[in-house]
């Protein structure tokens, strides 16, 4: 079915690239699911083949893939390790941002492309346990004061994932002197910079996604890089597809799982195998059936965001395709989870890390709630404008 979305040779080859690598990662995945450790073997082979470029233009020496490339590459290394994807994911959405919109200045972005060149991944570290997620627009505890040498930053961030293998860390603070919000460009190295090894969860266990504490730590004064006027950007951004393109990678590796599984169990008391059974097949058409409207809103959204022209037109489709997709993919599982029965609960089936990782979608940003609200709150004023026009033509 997937090959259905894949339009070029360029996206055919990085497919190819990642089933290159695909059985070291998938045999590290439950590992890094027991152990609760980062995935370090995928994240090297993820290197060796220049992941971390995929969303670098290519005026910049970057591979140069669109949001619709991005979420292709994403939901299939997802179906490999989750894990490996969401992490690695956030360095191509901040990357795809950072040069879309051109979010620094051309020196420092023309300077850091050499880094991500070289392999740096970096993420945004802009979660607080005060303000829960940034989106919802809660003022940092984090602070940023001006020195002579730079600025002095201290603060602790939740949630920060990849952690252990982070060169960068984009860091929102308050300022104070400038009564607003700010992202600094922390490098991993910089003195009183620690991760606190925290993170204990039963989902998404090998993300890492550890507490972030910086403790007197000085910036260059160049690297207060973002100054954005809203706590979420503001402007609509396609690169945050990328998570919703990891948990459909999740989706499609239940329904890889429990397709063989029906095809292949076959209990003494049937004379073929459970694939037979209309009710088995009524579940695995229902499984189908919601990964083509998965599919369809997510790769339509990335498409729809590509073409420059169409991308003015969007207004809530990003938060859309997530909530649509994360929901579309817990109930896939689910039905993945019915069709293997009770042994779907085993510790060692892979489905119960499905099961447990494909709800961490719902705790990734946008949340549902300010989706639907957002939505409603659109058609709204939309009704009110259309209204309002309707009877200045009137008069």
């Amino acid at each position: 079915m997937k090959k259905l979305f894949v339009k070029t040779k360029q996206q055919q080859y990085w497919l190819d690239q990642l089933a290159s690598i695909s059985e070291s990662i998938k045999a590290e995945a439950k590992e890094v699911d027991e152990q609760s450790r980062f995935p370090f073997e995928a994240h090297k082979l993820l290197l060796q083949i220049g992941y971390p470029k995929l969303t670098l233009p290519k005026e910049y020496g970057g591979e140069g893939l669109s949001v619709y490339d991005m979420v292709l590459v994403q939901e299939t290394l997802a179906s490999y390790d989750e894990n490996a994807s969401l992490s690695l994911g956030w360095t191509l959405g901040v990357v795809g941002e950072l040069y879309e919109k051109k979010l620094w200045t051309d020196d420092l972005l023309s300077s850091f492309a050499q880094e991500i060149k070289n392999g740096a991944i970096i993420n945004r570290a802009a979660s607080e346990a005060a303000t829960g997620s940034p989106t919802r627009g809660g003022r940092p505890g984090t602070n940023a004061v001006s020195k002579e040498a730079g600025w002095l930053i201290n603060g602790r961030k939740i949630f920060t994932t990849a952690s252990p293998v982070l060169d960068y860390f984009l860091t929102s603070a308050w300022i104070e002197e400038k009564n607003q919000v700010g992202y600094f460009l922390i490098h991993k190295d910089a003195q009183g910079l620690s991760i606190e090894e925290n993170w204990e969860m039963s989902a998404m266990r090998g993300t890492s996604s550890h507490d972030l504490v910086l403790k007197d730590v000085i910036v260059p004064s160049n690297h207060l890089v973002e100054l954005p006027s809203h706590p979420s950007g503001g402007k609509i951004n396609g690169w945050i597809l990328h998570i919703p393109a990891t948990y459909l990678g999740i989706a499609q590796a239940a329904r890889d799982y429990a397709l063989h599984f029906a095809n292949h169990y076959q209990p003494n008391s049937l004379n073929a195998p459970i694939s037979t059974l209309p009710n088995v097949q009524q579940l695995l058409g229902d499984i189908e059936l919601k990964l083509y409207q998965a599919r369809f809103v997510l790769y339509g959204v990335a498409e729809a965001y590509d073409d420059p022209a169409r991308r003015e037109l969007l207004v809530n489709e990003m938060a859309v395709a997530k909530h649509t997709v994360t929901n579309l993919a817990i109930e896939i599982v689910d039905k993945a989870m019915r069709v293997v029965g009770a042994k779907s609960l085993q510790l060692t089936n892979p489905l119960q890390r499905y099961y447990r990782n494909v709800r961490a979608g719902l705790h990734n940003p946008p949340m549902d709630d300010m989706t639907i609200i957002k939505l409603a709150s659109t058609a709204i004023e939309q009704q009110k404008s259309t209204e309002h026009q309707l009877q200045n033509n009137g008069e």
